[in-house]
């Protein structure tokens, strides 16, 4: 190939890129003004059907944490709920963890957000490595146990992280599949009732 193919490939190439990124910023705000709409529209919440799509009603659970408190995610009603399924092993679990923790210490308490790092304990080596993670990286928000594998599996969790953006009627935003950080949550957590 010589010099000026191998050039306009090159300036094909980051005109597509461009037309992809430009594609997706509109996907991204489109997404957002639906949301915005769906919640001014002051639906009845209690409507909404029970599922794993957005607009769906998130699966209510019960499980207790590494510290033993009992909890179930209807309690969260109220504040937007970050809903993410993890293991001590996963690589990119772990690039995650500190821009979650980041997150929550510096925009959780404010923008009324709470982080649910929902521990996939029956796929993991247990609660002791699960403590070891926790003290490794310092995270202070709560960290339910998955024990049984039920709560993945209803949320059908087959590649982690896994995350569930829920808004404050308990309601399916977003959906992400592999590792956040701060910039993003922040992002999807703006466009949230």
């Amino acid at each position: 190939m010589n010099k000026r193919n191998f050039a306009l490939a090159i300036v094909a190439l980051l005109i597509g890129i461009f037309l992809v990124n430009l594609f997706q910023d509109q996907q991204e705000k489109k997404e957002r003004e639906e949301a915005a709409q769906l919640a001014s529209e002051s639906m009845d919440l209690s409507d909404a059907k029970q599922g794993l799509a957005k607009g769906d009603r998130a699966p209510d659970f019960e499980l207790t944490t590494l510290e033993g408190e009992t909890i179930k995610l209807s309690d969260y009603q109220g504040k937007k709920v970050i809903l993410n399924f993890w293991a001590t092993w996963c690589p990119p679990c772990k690039a995650e963890m500190p821009h979650m923790e980041s997150y929550y210490e510096d925009y959780a308490e404010e923008e009324n957000v709470e982080i649910l790092a929902v521990n996939l304990t029956s796929m993991d080596d247990g609660k002791k490595a699960v403590q070891q993670f926790v003290d490794g990286y310092e995270l202070t928000f709560p960290i339910p146990m998955d024990e049984e594998g039920k709560v993945g599996d209803e949320y059908r969790v087959f590649t982690i992280p896994t995350t569930y953006m829920i808004d404050t009627g308990g309601i399916i935003q977003h959906k992400i599949v592999g590792p956040m950080n701060e910039e993003m949550m922040s992002k999807m957590v703006e466009g949230m009732e």
